[in-house]
């Protein structure tokens, strides 16, 4: 055999014993959470058609996806983001319904980027979609939603930085500022240079309030006092007043939801996604370099697949939550209850009776033959090595601890 192949190929990994199983223990209970506020499971396709996720989506540029062809010569993807697909599901299936459909889901996404900087190419999300509702109590049950989520994966500390699209497109609009120089801007406040934004600004000729907009997009909002301040500076600006407006009725909302404590409001949020349209969030927390949590309004996309409804979202990526937790020392609570019960061929039916009776009452049982050249310390010491809580051997020795 090539040694080459018993690696896995750059930027994808194996998931085994315990990490695994805390990974789909916490899925599972975050799942519930979703559940709980009336969202829906669906599942869509690992690959869609190569439109699905086209620059006229705005979601992940081209050269990042992983392409491939069916047998008919149609361009596939591997879906690198799992909110286009649900959008194309809703409005194929949903196309006549007027009432809001909550659906939630979860999955692998695949991105073919070359700059990694340790994210993985292949990265599971947990997420849920709120179609046809595109009022600010939509918004509000979002971010009440994700916070339920990461409490109950218990995290302690963490936070949710919430913006508007209509922000920071205002007053690139209001700047006049052409394509190149809006793209400059916003790669500047994606890696968080905000001197180089004061440099990228200094010999631009712009109003005096625009000017202050532009150097508060670094700020972080936690009052109502503090954003009553800021839609005084945009007044003049109805766009950006209008969003802002927006996010002060969130912030009375996030009180309502006793949420507020872990949500912060900046004008500067941005996102690589193209699609998003209004309020815009990303969450994070301790020991994880990347966002844990994204999300954001995005009223336009569901149109671009022929059915004209609002829309929010967000997604969880597992991936990083469960790095972060684990960073933090905080445990994921994976029980081993499973036995494992050795027998020799004189005492097979003894042990498959028995295990079929643990299993009957929920347990978990592995059986094995027994091999005549191991000694019972191999055995235990397997268990050990797999999580087995309690080894039994069925040999005409020993057998099952029953009153």
């Amino acid at each position: 055999m090539k040694q080459h192949l018993l690696h896995t190929p750059e930027g994808v990994r194996d998931i085994y014993h315990e990490e695994c199983e805390k990974k789909l223990y916490l899925e599972e209970k975050l799942h519930h959470i979703l559940k709980t506020y009336g969202y829906h499971p669906i599942q869509t396709p690992s690959f869609e058609f190569f439109d699905i996720f086209g620059k006229e989506v705005g979601t992940i540029k081209s050269r990042d996806l992983y392409k491939f062809f069916d047998r008919e010569g149609n361009t596939l993807v591997l879906r690198p983001d799992i909110t286009p697909s649900i959008a194309r599901f809703t409005a194929n299936y949903y196309k006549e319904e007027t009432m809001p459909v909550r659906l939630c889901y979860k999955g692998n996404t695949f991105i073919n980027a070359k700059q990694l900087q340790g994210r993985l190419k292949e990265q599971t999300q947990l997420g849920a979609e709120l179609i046809g509702d595109g009022t600010v109590d939509a918004d509000a049950e979002i971010l009440s939603m994700v916070t339920e989520c990461l409490l109950h994966a218990g995290l302690k500390q963490f936070r949710l930085s919430v913006g508007h699209v209509g922000i920071l497109q205002g007053m690139m609009e209001a700047a006049g500022f052409n394509e190149d120089e809006e793209d400059d801007l916003l790669d500047l406040i994606r890696n968080n240079n905000f001197f180089g934004v004061d440099s990228f600004l200094e010999n631009r000729n712009l109003d005096a309030e625009l000017k202050q907009l532009f150097s508060q997009i670094s700020k972080i909002y936690q009052s109502a006092e503090e954003f009553r301040s800021a839609k005084k500076v945009a007044a003049k600006y109805p766009d950006i007043l209008a969003a802002m407006e927006h996010l002060e009725q969130l912030q009375s909302l996030c009180l309502l939801y006793g949420i507020d404590k872990y949500i912060s409001f900046e004008l500067g949020v941005i996102s690589s996604y193209q699609y998003y349209s209004g309020m815009i969030f990303r969450g994070y927390t301790f020991g994880s370099g990347e966002p844990i949590v994204k999300g954001g309004r995005y009223d336009r996309l569901m149109k671009h697949f022929g059915k004209d409804a609002p829309a929010i979202g967000f997604v969880i990526v597992t991936d990083q939550l469960l790095a972060a937790l684990s960073r933090q020392k905080i445990d994921v609570p994976v029980e081993h209850g499973c036995q494992l019960v050795v027998y020799d061929a004189l005492h097979r039916e003894d042990a498959v009776v028995y295990a079929r009776r643990q299993r009957a009452a929920g347990c978990s049982v592995e059986l094995l033959l027994r091999d005549a050249g191991k000694s019972e310390e191999a055995y235990e010491s397997y268990a050990g090595r797999n999580q087995i809580a309690r080894v039994l051997f069925f040999d005409g020795r020993t057998g099952p601890d029953e009153d």
